[in-house]
């Protein structure tokens, strides 16, 4: 098993193209369910300037129903293993099932994308065993109660509190903390506001000294401020990977990739004047 490194830079952002291989996801939900149309979009958006692809097999969205083991491992491991004998690009896996996650890494994953930071018995002993990389999410609640009612005193202190204590927890079951990447969790169990608060003090999150990976892609954040549906949300989308990449984020989490990677050398060419 081959875990291909990433190269993270706050001055220049990855990005990170989104792939669900599921019927229900809040944006793409059903697009790619079949193999070679999976194949097909993850080469796709590796040609548009992805480093990244990020395969999730279970909806996550507000009021998703939970999948079983067996049905996301049949959604996920043929699409791993087929993009990996047409590709060498990265690929990460959107799952909190530890079997999952050990299937994945053997069939050519190479880090986790866990919404629940490694929370579910067995998580933290799967990354442990094959020192994969992870990225550690924020969520209050599960995806199906997460956005009922979601409360914080204090938002980023509390997201930045359960963040250091889910590094602790890693580093206790033995995991590097070199391999550590953090997720805010941008409409995971927030509010309109809380989300925009959230990324108002992003900076206050490079102080935990994990690259960031940042998603927030047409989600509703967007469509509660400029009152357009899910497929009218590019402009949106783009504006805020725009602010994530100027305020030092590693890796966008994306739908559209082409348009995003434009961002990225924008910022970068700007970068280079900054003083």
């Amino acid at each position: 098993m081959q875990i291909r490194q990433l190269l993270l830079s706050q001055s220049s952002p990855q990005v990170m193209g989104i792939l669900n291989v599921t019927p229900d996801s809040f944006s793409d939900g059903g697009r790619h369910n079949a193999l070679n149309d999976a194949v097909k979009q993850a080469l796709a958006m590796e040609a548009a300037g992805a480093s990244i692809i990020d395969i999730g097999g279970e909806s996550t969205r507000p009021g998703a129903p939970e999948v079983s083991v067996d049905e996301e491992l049949r959604r996920v491991v043929p699409v791993v293993e087929a993009i990996r004998r047409e590709s060498n690009v990265v690929i990460s896996i959107d799952t909190s099932k530890p079997e999952v996650m050990e299937a994945a890494l053997l069939a050519g994953a190479d880090f986790i994308n866990d919404v629940r930071a490694l929370q579910l018995p067995g998580a933290l002993e799967v990354i442990a065993k094959y020192k994969a990389p992870v990225c550690l999410m924020h969520m209050q609640g599960d995806p199906a109660s997460m956005q009922d009612k979601p409360r914080y005193s204090d938002v980023t202190d509390e997201v930045k509190a359960f963040l250091l204590a889910r590094i602790k927890a890693c580093s206790d079951a033995g995991i590097e903390e070199s391999k550590i990447m953090l997720d805010p969790g941008f409409g995971f169990g927030k509010t309109l506001e809380h989300n925009y608060q959230l990324l108002a003090d992003l900076p206050k999150f490079h102080r935990l000294n994990k690259p960031l990976l940042i998603g927030m892609s047409r989600k509703t954040m967007i469509g509660q401020v400029v009152n357009k549906p899910v497929d009218q949300r590019l402009a949106g989308s783009l504006a805020l990977a725009t602010i994530a990449a100027q305020m030092g984020a590693h890796i966008l989490r994306v739908h559209d990739v082409s348009e995003t990677r434009d961002v990225v050398d924008i910022v970068n060419a700007l970068n280079k004047y900054k003083k």
